[in-house]
């Protein structure tokens, strides 16, 4: 059998519709119908470089605020760019 592919699910989520966005991108992407995907879900100030260089690929969500993503998506990007 083929190795588990890894998929991280980097999401800012503040409020409970955002958290449930999130539970809902994480819920489907371990679908039973989906074989061979291991999910982990981390918000952006918990998630490092070892993390994005462990995984397959990678889904971001954030807040939008005032036309840009959130404070905490950004240190993200900062944070795995040092």
């Amino acid at each position: 059998m083929d190795r588990k592919k890894k998929l991280l699910v980097v999401a800012h989520a503040p409020s409970p519709n955002t958290r449930t966005l999130r539970d809902a991108v994480a819920q489907g992407a371990a679908h039973e119908d989906i074989e061979n995907v291991e999910v982990t879900v981390l918000a952006p100030l918990a998630a490092g470089p070892e993390d994005v260089l462990a995984c397959d690929a990678i889904i971001l969500g954030t807040t939008e605020n005032l036309g840009y993503m959130s404070g905490a998506l950004k240190d993200f990007f900062f944070l795995i760019a040092i």
